[in-house]
């Protein structure tokens, strides 16, 4: 990260109901004749969330309190589990090492970044993976489960090393569990007890961060 990071999760009992997902931008200039150009600002999507609906009691109200203190604000980042998107499977599925291909072999490289694809039959889109869950990852080469100590898994930056290099042409298939690395994306907790005992649910943004 090219900052401060601490490897600690959200709290899982406030991550579970909070709201958010991908963000794109896009330049958009209309043409005199009505048609329109269109660029992609960002190559990648970045996830944006919001961490005040999840929660559901004073408890969560302190749990955020104490979580937001430690990272020093918006100062720290942390782990994020995405309530809907967390896994290299298809939502409700268990991981297998056949998920997602991750490279293929030249006889040379030994170093495997993490990637998820999203795709249809209009387009597709990859994303790296930088914050797999410990314990999670399942590596497969041409459909063969490579377990350690042939291999090894870096958690903090979601790269896979090969203790020798995968043959050319070899493909390189992973399943996992992630996290999304995120901050604060504010300078202050604003709390009304009143208010969130009537219902009133405040806003606490996070935002993705690239490494």
């Amino acid at each position: 990260m090219p900052n401060g990071f601490h490897e600690v999760s959200f709290p899982l009992s406030i991550a579970l109901e909070t709201t958010g997902g991908p963000e794109r931008r896009t330049d958009i200039t209309q043409l005199s004749n009505g048609r329109e150009n269109r660029n992609a600002r960002w190559r990648d999507s970045r996830r944006r969330y919001d961490a005040g609906s999840g929660m559901r009691s004073r408890d969560d109200l302190m749990k955020l309190i104490a979580f937001f203190e430690a990272r020093h604000g918006s100062l720290y980042g942390f782990r994020f589990k995405d309530p809907l998107d967390f896994s290299s499977a298809s939502f409700g599925n268990s991981i297998a090492s056949s998920d997602q291909i991750i490279g293929t072999g030249d006889g040379t490289m030994t170093v495997f970044q993490l990637s998820k694809t999203y795709s249809d039959v209009g387009g597709s889109a990859k994303r790296t993976i930088d914050k797999p869950i410990s314990g999670s990852v399942v590596i497969a080469v041409d459909g063969v489960d490579v377990l350690s100590p042939d291999i090894s898994i870096n958690d903090a930056k979601g790269e896979v090393t090969f203790v020798t290099a995968p043959i050319t042409n070899a493909i390189i298939t992973a399943g996992y569990e992630f996290e999304v690395p995120v901050r604060f994306d504010i300078e202050r907790l604003d709390f009304n007890l009143s208010a969130f005992n009537a219902g009133q649910i405040p806003s606490v943004p996070l935002v993705e961060i690239k490494p």
